[in-house]
């Protein structure tokens, strides 16, 4: 069980990681972050739809992995914790 719990804290650290830099790639919609690196500026360049799309979805199905790990590490320490009481 000690391995599981160690898989799942590394792949919940990678999966926070890219999480994160697949969210600070999308296209700024207006102000905040993306304006302060200069993603207002280049407004006439737009990317494509299919990259877009692309990019949607590998960060909903990424969002997805990391919920799913932070569900089982809390029922693994959940049900590891009652056995010892």
């Amino acid at each position: 069980m000690d391995v599981l719990h160690v898989i799942l804290q590394i792949l919940l650290g990678i999966t926070s990681l890219l999480l994160t830099l697949l969210i600070l790639l999308h296209k700024g919609r207006g102000g905040g972050l993306s304006d302060m690196f200069g993603g207002g500026m280049s407004s006439g360049l737009s990317s494509s739809g299919v990259a877009e799309r692309n990019l949607n979805r590998f960060t909903v199905i990424l969002g997805v992995t990391w919920g799913i790990v932070i569900i089982a590490l809390g029922l693994i320490m959940r049900f590891s914790g009652a056995g010892d009481s």
